[in-house]
């Protein structure tokens, strides 16, 4: 996968997990509304509100990733790995374009 595909596929999933975090925090925050009146519905809502969190979580580690590999494209060291300094193989950009080490360093 070439550099300009690569940052441009990053930057889509930048934008599209921002949006997912937006939504989260506004289930968070109660945008939607407040919690039922009946005590059923209530801990059914606060099961939810766990998923969301652990929703968010993932989508916020994943953002991290991505933000990092786009500054490591953005200082032309995105197709290398960041602990090794061997060139991550075109097969692992594509299956996880955010990634910042080669195969072997994420195995050890």
């Amino acid at each position: 996968m070439d550099k300009p595909d690569r940052k441009a596929l990053l930057e889509g999933l930048r934008a599209e997990l921002r949006e997912r975090i937006q939504r989260y925090e506004d289930h968070r925050h109660r945008i939607s509304g407040v919690l039922d009146k009946d005590l059923e519905d209530q801990a059914t809502q606060a099961q939810n509100d766990e998923v969301v969190d652990g929703l968010e979580e993932e989508a916020t580690e994943e953002l991290a990733q991505v933000e990092r590999a786009l500054a490591r494209i953005n200082a032309q060291l995105g197709e290398r790995c960041e602990k090794c300094g061997d060139p991550i193989e075109a097969g692992r950009l594509e299956a996880l374009p955010y990634t910042t080490r080669c195969k072997n360093c994420v195995a050890s």
